[in-house]
């Protein structure tokens, strides 16, 4: 993540009054240079080097302390001394533990998948809805309008501030047989869903395949070591999770994006108040095109040779089935309706051409 994620870490404290002005009327104030911002804070607040604030960073990372995601977090320690907070960068290999330290208070802030974060904000959490952003330029468009401080409201939910959201790239869907390139043919075959998504369950049972509950760290080695033949996966992880040996030798990559994933960063409200938070989120997505061009490295290490063309009449069998799903799963509280709306506003603004977009299909069908 960019170095100026530091910034982050002018954090900390409740909403106070200067001269009328207060805390919010700054940090929800973009059109002041973040410098201007951060300054006024510091000299509301009082924090400085000499009096510190010590808060806890958890991070998710598959690979623990080796791992790049919380390598890039640790760097900002000696940073965030230097503008008045002692921060400490823990790293685990297991989202449930962070979530459960989360809410626990053990963590002040968690880095987890944003499928985990619908745990803690049903909005942030509907961001990777299934099939609701079809490429890289809707989730752009997306979090610029989530780091906005017209959305602030909505990154507060109970007792939880959503600090950031940042792009994780693409998932798609991983098959040890090629010849599985339609939902008809998935049919009898073992997908593997996450253990703490009953819905994921209900989708693959509603195709007619079996469900292999699994986690996020344990699926690629189920795929891998043949307990499942088809793995939605994130196309960033081929070679971190070394999806080739499941896919040999005559597997593939379907070649239709299920969904964009996200990281977000969540964190306890008492430690971060959300005029603060604000100027978080806008450092996030000030780093989305370093974030994408670090992601779009590991897509280039995907051969050529594993992606499974797939008939156009398919991927429109795709759409409907993923749209379908979104309206079941928002009627069933999974998904936010607000975010489903603003997500087909962003289809529609970038494809007004889609039919959902031009046969009237509005709220009933997102």
């Amino acid at each position: 993540m960019d170095s100026r994620l530091c910034l982050f870490l002018i954090l900390l404290l409740p909403v106070l009054s200067h001269a009328g002005t207060t805390l919010q009327d700054i940090a929800f104030d973009n059109q002041r240079p973040l410098p201007e911002r951060v300054a006024a804070i510091r000299e509301i607040t009082g924090i400085s080097a000499d009096t510190p604030v010590e808060r806890r960073l958890c991070i998710w990372d598959p690979n623990g302390r080796k791992g790049p995601v919380f390598m890039a977090a640790n760097i900002q320690r000696a940073r965030a001394l230097r503008y008045g907070v002692k921060l400490e960068v823990v790293p685990y290999t297991s989202e449930s533990v962070i979530t459960e330290e989360l809410k626990a208070g053990l963590c002040d802030a968690g880095l987890i998948s944003g499928l985990r974060a619908r745990l803690f904000n049903r909005y942030s959490g509907s961001v990777d809805a299934i099939g609701a952003l079809p490429s890289a330029e809707h989730m752009r468009i997306l979090l610029e309008v989530l780091a906005h401080p017209r959305s602030a409201d909505k990154m507060v939910s109970g007792d939880y501030v959503v600090l950031g959201i940042a792009p994780a790239g693409a998932a798609y869907v991983f098959v040890n047989d090629k010849r599985i390139n339609t939902l008809g043919k998935a049919a009898g075959k073992r997908v593997a869903v996450l253990d703490y998504d009953r819905t994921q369950s209900q989708m693959v049972a509603a195709i007619g395949a079996t469900p292999v509950s699994t986690d996020l760290l344990t699926a690629p080695n189920k795929f891998n070591n043949g307990i499942v033949d088809v793995l939605p996966a994130p196309l960033a992880g081929y070679a971190l999770m070394e999806l080739h040996k499941g896919m040999e030798p005559d597997g593939g990559i379907i070649d239709y994006p299920l969904t964009q994933l996200t990281l977000q960063l969540i964190g306890r409200k008492d430690k971060f108040p959300n005029e603060v938070a604000q100027l978080i989120r806008e450092e996030f997505y000030k780093s989305y095109d370093l974030i994408m061009a670090r992601l779009r490295v590991e897509f280039q290490k995907v051969p050529e040779r594993w992606w499974i063309d797939i008939p156009e009449q398919d991927k429109q069998a795709y759409e409907v089935m993923m749209q379908d799903a979104r309206l079941v799963l928002r009627e069933q509280g999974y998904y936010d309706p607000r975010m489903l709306t603003l997500q087909r506003k962003i289809r529609c603004k970038l494809e007004p051409s889609r039919a959902e977009c031009t046969n009237g299909i509005t709220r009933s069908r997102m």
